[in-house]
């Protein structure tokens, strides 16, 4: 089999602005917000260590490790409910304990406003990003590269290590590859990336003002975001629904995001 070269390019454009678009808003709003790269690296390496390391640790355990839960978890429902919680948890734990952190240092700097938005901001392009690449851009990669070896007939002497399963999924994925699926990757990930802004600055502005019930209220949201996600990959409801229904929630996010920049930004140059 060979993937078109269309939906090779398609994906390779695809995964080029996923891979970019956290790097080009923080120079965007670097200057303008004074963003502090500390922030961005904060929300870098708790979405790495949270998500990537505790979250697939857990699920491991809970759905494959664990015989008990995992029989449980076999209804689509359970699945949904348990998926939602899970990724909740663990990214707005992970999220909840940076502010913290990023409170504390903020109080003894005279230079950080905490009546400003830029901690949330900087920190959610970090967290975001992180996601973009570890969960999309990374993976894409993969795909681009399995493409190619299919397209120059090497694909199964590279996965000669895999299981006849394990080719025959991967052959089908190809298979399936198409310029809209890329469209919808990029999608998908740009709206992720929007939501892990907007549950940044959310959880800020909580962890700012003293909220006790911030931590509780971002895992509820968290896991709300992550229902229909969950529900695609149970199979109760179809891919492009699951990311239409994103997308426009992204959009709505986005609009309240970019009023609230503006606004500030015309703040800080009053000031």
């Amino acid at each position: 089999m060979t993937v078109a070269p269309i939906t090779l390019l398609s994906l390779s454009l695809a995964t080029l602005f996923v891979a970019a678009l956290p790097v080009l808003l923080y120079r965007r709003l670097r200057r303008p917000f004074a963003l502090d790269w500390r922030d961005t690296i904060a929300g870098i390496a708790v979405f790495a260590l949270f998500a990537t390391v505790i979250e697939r640790a857990l699920n491991g355990f809970v759905l494959h490790g664990n015989p008990v839960t995992a029989s449980w978890l076999d209804h689509p429902l359970a699945f949904v409910a348990y998926g939602a919680l899970a990724a909740g948890v663990c990214e707005e734990v992970g999220r909840y304990i940076a502010m913290r952190l990023l409170a504390r240092r903020a109080h003894g700097e005279a230079s950080v406003r905490l009546d400003s938005d830029k901690t949330g901001i900087g920190y959610g392009i970090g967290h975001g990003g992180a996601e973009a690449w570890l969960v999309g851009v990374l993976v894409q990669l993969q795909w681009i590269v399995f493409a190619v070896l299919a397209n120059r007939g090497e694909l199964d002497e590279h996965l000669a290590n895999l299981s006849m399963d394990a080719v025959l999924r991967v052959h089908m994925i190809l298979a399936n590859l198409s310029p809209l699926m890329a469209l919808v990757f990029a999608a998908e990930r740009a709206a992720a990336f929007v939501f892990q802004i907007g549950f940044s600055v959310l959880m800020w502005r909580g962890v700012r003002a003293g909220r006790k019930g911030i931590l509780p209220l971002m895992i509820v949201l968290h896991a709300l975001t992550d229902v229909p996600a969950a529900m695609y990959q149970a199979r109760v409801l179809p891919l492009l629904m699951v990311e239409g229904a994103y997308v426009l929630a992204a959009i709505v996010v986005a609009v309240v995001l970019i009023r609230v920049c503006r606004l500030q930004g015309r703040a800080a140059r009053a000031a």
